[in-house]
């Protein structure tokens, strides 16, 4: 007789145990990433106010300032922050995968690793893209616009915000050719929905580099421009690994 499948599913209160412990280690190494990557809070305001500063002094145009008492500290702490989930998301990723790896398939286990590690090097893609093309070239740009006699006079809290708006959605947008994937591996889609799509994602394309960039024309051709190139990159992920049936095509006589 064989054993009944219901006799190896773990009971919901060890599932909330384990739950427990999984959490209690990505807090802790949230904890202890936020206390090391505070120590070099301002190392890493630095380099992320860099192009700015570069683009302020090679335009003249003004500079970076704090505005309240509180500012410098308080952008530390968010600096700390971002460093600490940065840093963190390998461990809370493997937390994930511990908890749910037990309820999925062998085959399903074997894109995990591939998909998380080029979901990770797609996002620093995207981040490095912004900051060393769109942040070296847009910001004397952006200053230039202001006029030839305005001084700007940026708080280090704002630019901090834009900036990292700015990195999150460029990493966010190169995330593009892994939502295919998905998506042709569930059959919605394959390279033949993406062709006779192309005119309207594009508009689609513009539309999300207007949401997520700044309302200029620079900084949504920046966005637009790589995403135009992953979406023909998607094309090809969508040609190899869709499973989308499709019914022959009539025979004319």
């Amino acid at each position: 007789m064989s054993p009944d499948p219901d006799d190896f599913r773990m009971p919901i209160m060890e599932h909330l145990r384990e739950l427990r412990s999984r959490l209690i280690v990505c807090l802790v190494t949230v904890v202890v990433s936020f206390a090391l990557s505070f120590a070099f809070a301002q190392n890493l305001f630095d380099w992320l106010a860099a192009p700015m500063n570069e683009a302020l002094h090679s335009t003249g145009r003004g500079t970076l300032a704090v505005t309240e008492a509180m500012e410098g500290f308080l952008v530390q702490m968010h600096i700390a922050g971002f460093a600490a989930l940065f840093v963190s998301s390998p461990v809370i990723f493997y937390q994930i995968w511990r908890f749910v790896a037990p309820g999925l398939y062998d085959t399903e286990k074997r894109w995990v690793i591939p998909l998380m590690s080029t979901s990770t090097a797609l996002f620093l893609g995207g981040a490095a893209f912004a900051y060393y093309v769109v942040f070296r070239f847009g910001f004397p740009v952006f200053l230039e616009m202001n006029g030839q006699d305005v001084q700007a006079v940026l708080s280090i809290r704002s630019y901090l915000d834009f900036a990292a708006t700015l990195l999150v959605a460029f990493g966010a947008s190169f995330q593009l050719p892994i939502v295919v994937w998905f998506l042709s591996r569930l059959g919605l889609i394959d390279h033949l929905d993406m062709l006779r799509g192309f005119r309207y994602s594009v508009v689609g394309i513009f539309v999300v580099a207007g949401v997520l960039t700044p309302p200029d024309v620079l900084s949504q051709m920046l966005m637009a421009a790589p995403l135009l190139l992953l979406y023909g990159v998607g094309i090809v992920v969508a040609r190899v690994t869709s499973t989308k049936k499709r019914e022959p095509a009539p025979i004319e006589d």
